[in-house]
């Protein structure tokens, strides 16, 4: 006995799994944008904590790292769900001007004035002001990062206090660019720069750069986390990056946040509220 060929049937199956596979993945494959500072995508520290979230939550994270300023025009535009970044003041403003839900600390490191060991400018202790006073009278190469980021904003507050803000000397230069890059044209060119701690625990090309101000208060670098208002942009999505904000600030990131760490090191603390 001869049987007819189920071909045609078999084909509509197959077609028909494959439209379900799609859909069905798609449903599940869900994404949020995060605008984030240079600092944590450069340091590692997203490569360690995004991992745990996604099993956490199932979501998927796309980072956009930037200087903090771009990070927060980023979301004014509704080009992102939620931040991550360094800036108090201005994340502060963001929410106030109704871009933001509600901003939350979620941890801290702090910033180093890293320079040539031999340290030209004499400036190695632990008072910052003190230390760019004396970069802007030796006229010593200093590397800016130049790009609205939090740590450029930080610096331009440690050059006010100093009473050179608009007399940094002649060797001082902006890049325009990353803490990586900044780091790279620093180690390069024998320049200063301020940094972040944690992307300067990451950074590999030091050459002959040493840390020679840290300690001081006037450093401290707090990051804060928050979602993109819905009102603002009903397009974003809302529930799923509160749903990153709400799991970083809980105990379980936290401890990721915690054990993220480089020889022995820890780069980042948390902190926040209870």
């Amino acid at each position: 006995m001869k049987f007819k060929s189920n071909r045609p049937v078999a084909h509509a199956v197959k077609a028909f799994a494959a439209i379900f596979v799609i859909a069905f993945g798609s449903a599940h494959a869900q994404s949020i944008t995060m605008a984030s500072t240079t600092s944590t995508e450069q340091s590692g520290l997203f490569g360690h904590l995004l991992p745990e979230f996604k099993k956490a939550s199932g979501l998927d994270v796309k980072v956009v790292a930037l200087g903090t300023g771009q990070a927060l025009d980023m979301a004014r535009r509704g080009d992102a769900d939620v931040l991550f970044v360094h800036d108090q003041a201005a994340e502060e403003k963001f929410v106030a001007d109704g871009w933001g839900v509600k901003r939350f600390a979620v941890m801290y490191n702090d910033f180093i004035l890293v320079g040539p060991r031999n340290d030209p400018a004499g400036t190695k202790g632990k008072d910052i002001v003190q230390a760019l006073q004396k970069l802007a009278a030796a006229n010593a190469n200093f590397v800016s990062r130049g790009d609205k980021s939090g740590t450029h904003a930080a610096e331009l507050r440690y050059w006010k206090l100093a009473n050179a803000d608009t007399a940094k000397g002649s060797g001082y230069k902006e890049c325009g660019c990353g803490m990586g890059p900044a780091l790279n044209i620093a180690a390069s060119s024998g320049a200063y720069v301020l940094a972040d701690r944690a992307t300067w625990l990451n950074f590999k090309n030091r050459a002959d750069m040493a840390i020679l101000v840290e300690g001081d208060t006037r450093l401290f670098n707090q990051y804060g986390v928050m979602a993109v208002n819905p009102a603002k942009h009903p397009h974003v999505k809302a529930q799923d990056a509160q749903k990153f904000v709400d799991w970083v600030v809980s105990p379980a990131g936290q401890q990721t946040i915690a054990g993220y760490k480089i020889g022995g090191e820890q780069l980042f603390f948390p902190n926040a509220a209870p």
